[in-house]
């Protein structure tokens, strides 16, 4: 039995965007609803109390987006999860959870199992209700997974790429910027790079809350057996270590190319991120110049865009994910657009390709 519904009507045109919302609060269904339902760009097909309601109500409502709470009765969100995109496949599922080390661990598992992305909540029923901050992410995170319909695109035989010299030193730092849809995204970058994990030092920007970044690090440490960790201010890089920049602070560098040591700091937000891949590209480019090998993977807005033009004008090599395989085509896009990416490769591919420069064997 589903608990409420919405209307199903849809303007004139392209259709809305249909969302389902899952809470076991009724007063945070009909809050969240009428928050999607005012924007005028979505519909709320229907509410559920829990995840066997949600997975019932699947087929009947053919919802495009699930926004799906983590703690609910009977059935909660991590069971839910997978029921749900094997009776829907295609559907993307967006947690939401409370700010706690339990949930962030959960959250984390979900976007393994095939969530999309996650969305932190205010703990408190008052907080919900009058929290500026979670209704703009609501929203925001809708209309990013309400714009990504994935579909393959091809650079024009005219386009602005530049004519890339070829790479004069071998990779000694892998930096890697990731945004919306990037845990899992990274993990299959890191799973493809085989024993050339251990070769270079590897730098993630991972744009997430505080806590979550912990748990990330904890999570690839055990997936693939190397040392991953939020980093200290000043601790020096070494070969076959992976750091994470830590939720709400900028993750830079200082020092020299055999000599570099991270930085840390919690200057202003740039591009309304922090931490931000510009601030970690920027600095590695000014270090490691043509040695510096970096990656954007799928995300929202254009972080790393002014940090892949810095590392290109120092020499260095910048790759960026696909739109076809993208979750969100914005950071990829936008270093794509500009010209400064040598390559444009589905997720796939690119493992390979930078084990192949970090070894020496592409040619």
């Amino acid at each position: 039995m589903i608990a409420e519904s919405a209307s199903l009507t849809s303007p004139a045109g392209s259709p809305r965007t249909r969302v389902m919302v899952v809470d076991d609060s009724v007063v945070i269904r009909g809050l969240v609803a009428r928050w999607i339902n005012e924007t005028g760009q979505f519909d709320v097909v229907t509410t559920a109390a829990n995840g066997r309601i949600a997975v019932d109500a699947l087929e009947r409502f053919e919802p495009d987006i699930v926004l799906l709470d983590l703690e609910m009765p009977e059935l909660d969100g991590v069971a839910a999860l997978p029921l749900i995109l094997k009776r829907r496949p295609g559907t993307k599922v967006i947690v939401v959870s409370t700010l706690t080390r339990r949930n962030a661990e959960i959250s984390v598992k979900c976007l393994s199992l095939g969530a999309v992305d996650y969305l932190a909540k205010p703990e408190s029923q008052r907080e919900k209700s009058t929290s500026d901050d979670f209704r703009r992410d609501l929203i925001e995170k809708l209309k990013a997974h309400a714009g990504s319909r994935a579909r393959p695109v091809r650079l024009a035989a005219t386009s602005t790429r530049p004519a890339f010299k070829p790479i004069l030193s071998r990779p000694k730092v892998l930096l890697i910027g990731a945004s919306t849809g990037g845990p899992r995204a990274v993990e299959q970058v890191l799973g493809g790079l085989g024993a050339a994990i251990q070769k270079v030092p590897i730098l993630i920007v991972q744009h997430m809350p505080p806590m979550f970044t912990a748990v990330f690090a904890d999570h690839l440490r055990a997936q693939f057996g190397v040392r991953a960790c939020e980093p200290r201010d000043g601790e020096p890089l070494v070969p076959g270590t992976i750091f994470i920049a830590p939720g709400g602070r900028h993750m830079g560098l200082s020092g020299t190319s055999s000599g570099a040591l991270i930085r840390l700091d919690d200057g202003p937000a740039e591009n309304f991120c922090r931490p931000a891949v510009d601030v970690l590209f920027r600095d590695a480019a000014s270090i490691f110049g043509n040695s510096a090998l970096a990656v954007i993977l799928t995300g929202m807005g254009s972080d790393g865009t002014h940090g892949s033009r810095s590392v290109v004008q120092a020499g260095g090599t910048v790759l960026a994910q696909d739109e076809a395989t993208s979750t969100v085509w914005g950071m990829p896009g936008s270093v794509a657009k500009a010209g400064l990416a040598q390559d444009i490769l589905p997720l796939e591919a690119i493992g390979p390709v930078l084990k192949g420069h970090i070894t020496g064997s592409t040619p």
